[in-house]
């Protein structure tokens, strides 16, 4: 992954694009905060969980597939969000719910193995509370990026485009 170097940035005086209502120059690791934020939405949405995943609808993935967006370019399962404040994540609070967050799917994924079917993370005793903490972790950066935190998740084909149209 290659970061936006300074003659992409929004600070040159033009408009820089948006995703959703983020501009795309805002945050240097923009892309790694979208693949973290659209799995954050997932994982924090129980009616998606159970409409698309436990359904079996095409084009979102599976729990797997958000964990891995989740913690695939930040390690954020080897260390602390804090580590990515001023790139990835906007304050030392946003960095904490995210955290939470992780570390309560983490558990659950370990418990249940990776490739365990959708109902076994959703029957889990832990599940609602991870749900939450991604609730609460997809709610703060959506208000801080300026976007609705209770539209429906875009499919992985949405934000493959949104994040390669820099």
């Amino acid at each position: 992954m290659t970061v936006q170097g300074s003659e992409n940035s929004s600070r040159r005086g033009r408009r820089s694009p948006t995703m959703g209502g983020m501009p795309l120059n805002d945050m240097p690791w923009w892309r790694w905060r979208s693949n973290v934020r659209s799995a954050l939405h997932m994982l924090s949405d129980p009616v998606f969980q159970r409409d698309v995943w436990l359904a079996g609808v095409d084009g979102y993935g599976d729990v797997t597939d958000a964990v891995y967006r989740l913690v695939e370019d930040t390690w954020l399962d080897n260390w602390s969000a804090e580590k990515y404040v001023g790139t990835i994540f906007r304050d030392s609070q946003e960095a904490a719910l995210v955290d939470t967050a992780v570390l309560r799917v983490l558990r659950i994924m370990h418990q249940a193995g990776p490739d365990a079917p959708v109902a076994t993370y959703l029957e889990h005793p832990g599940w609602p509370e991870a749900v939450r903490a991604a609730r609460d972790a997809h709610v703060r950066m959506a208000a801080s990026d300026g976007d609705d935190p209770d539209t429906a998740p875009k499919t992985l084909e949405v934000l493959r485009i949104l994040t390669r149209s820099a």
